[in-house]
């Protein structure tokens, strides 16, 4: 008699749906990302043509994060009623008008319109979160998402590819081109990829995993998200939201700060950007093994001494010296400010992989709103960093200005890391005394 095959809980086993989701989901995450990035550096080349000011400009920009950010969540829930394959699919498909219509744009507001639209393509970010955190195995939970994670190196395919085809072609032909990748990708997830398998058809052990809270925890749950969730999400939000943020400006920055031309500038910015996917990936491969909490002040304090160096901008001193005075000018060189951009970019893409497998591996039955949760918030902070980019540089005078705000905000995360840490030290138990004998 042959013995009994135990099953496997879900996203234990290892078979050809998730190797199809590791590498189909990365490549649609990439593609919504590179027509969000569109704007990054096209704008630049629009502000000259239609006579754009900065505030419409930065508009422009957060547009597709702000309304990215506000169907996160619902998609994510959508992606668990419905399969995240097929969420994913209808996203993809929603852009393409957008992208189609933005060829066509001659005026401000229709531009705004279609960032709008492109925007809705976070739906497919959600849902391939949880699509992937339902599929992915377990033991190697954090690769798979970093994997999926480092999609945002699709902003590197727009710096290098836009500039050359808005040189060849003109500015319309670029997001056309576009069109064919996302269709393409939209028809190999319908074709070759599957849903998740629901909880019907799991085994009596795979369902112990799911089986339901109490009445008074489902009633909380509804409602409120626990508050540990809450703080997780504020950390991933700044990580997420500061790097696609940065993402978004830094070809228009460095045009701006170094006189470089768009395409000059477009292939700068990828040193912050291919870092950033790569630690993405080493981020979620280290959480595999140990926990972020020891790692995020490391990350963190990182990251803080690169915006505090990045925050400086040029000035001249002079000094009252004994013998004379002494004029000393600082100007950060460009070879300076991308070797900072580099160091940044890679610890905060360790800080988004190992903090979304963090929140996988506390919260993974409920990732509809944990992971949905820090997408939207990490999409509002990306939607004001723009407008407040163009207050330093407008209002204030100041162009990195917007380095400082960033700096703040970390501050501001590092507290709350730090009062969580001691709240949760007084709440371990005391060990009790040794016992006389």
């Amino acid at each position: 008699m042959q013995p009994a095959v135990k099953a496997l809980p879900l996203g234990a086993q290892v078979d050809y749906r998730s190797l199809v989701v590791v590498l189909l989901s990365p490549l649609a995450f990439a593609l919504v990302f590179a027509s969000w990035t569109i704007f990054a550096v096209l704008g630049v080349e629009l502000k000259h043509v239609l006579h754009f000011g900065e505030v419409q400009f930065a508009l422009l920009l957060a547009m597709p994060m702000f309304t990215g950010a506000l169907a996160a969540l619902p998609m994510a829930a959508l992606a668990r009623r419905v399969g995240g394959r097929r969420v994913m699919i209808g996203c993809l498909l929603l852009i393409c008008p957008f992208l189609w219509a933005i060829a066509y744009s001659d005026a401000y507001l229709e531009f705004l319109l279609a960032g709008a639209g492109l925007g809705l393509g976070a739906g497919s970010l959600a849902a391939g979160l949880v699509y992937v955190a339902a599929l992915c195995p377990r033991r190697h939970a954090g690769l798979a998402l970093g994997l999926y994670g480092a999609g945002m190196l699709g902003a590197g395919l727009t710096y290098f590819l836009l500039p050359l085809i808005s040189q060849a072609y003109g500015w319309p032909m670029a997001p056309k081109l576009y069109l064919l990748p996302v269709l393409l990708v939209a028809l190999l997830l319908w074709v070759f990829a599957e849903d998740a398998p629901r909880k019907d058809s799991l085994s009596a052990e795979a369902l112990d995993e799911f089986a339901p809270p109490p009445e008074h925890v489902r009633v909380r749950r509804r409602w409120l998200p626990p508050p540990a969730v809450c703080r997780l999400a504020l950390y991933y939000s700044f990580f997420y939201g500061a790097f696609v943020a940065l993402a978004l400006w830094l070809p228009g920055y460095l045009a701006a700060q170094y006189q470089l031309s768009l395409k000059l500038a477009a292939l700068w910015a990828l040193t912050f950007t291919l870092p950033g996917g790569v630690g993405q990936i080493a981020g979620g491969a280290l959480a595999d093994r140990r926990d972020f909490r020891d790692l995020r002040w490391w990350v963190s304090a990182c990251v803080m001494v690169c915006l505090f160096l990045l925050s400086y901008p040029d000035f001249t001193m002079q000094i009252h010296g004994v013998h004379g005075d002494l004029t000393l000018h600082f100007s950060m060189p460009l070879y300076g400010f991308t070797a900072l951009l580099a160091v940044m970019g890679l610890a905060m893409g360790i800080g988004k992989g190992s903090l979304m497998c963090l929140l996988h591996r506390e919260y993974g039955d409920d990732m509809v709103r944990s992971g949905g949760l820090a997408l939207a918030l990490g999409g509002l902070f990306a939607a004001v960093l723009p407008l407040m980019f163009v207050l330093g540089n407008e209002w204030i005078g100041v162009r990195t200005a917007g380095f400082m705000f960033l700096y703040a905000a970390l501050a501001v995360c590092m507290l709350v890391m730090l009062w969580d840490g001691t709240r949760s030290r007084s709440r371990r138990p005391c060990s009790p005394p040794p016992q006389a004998d």
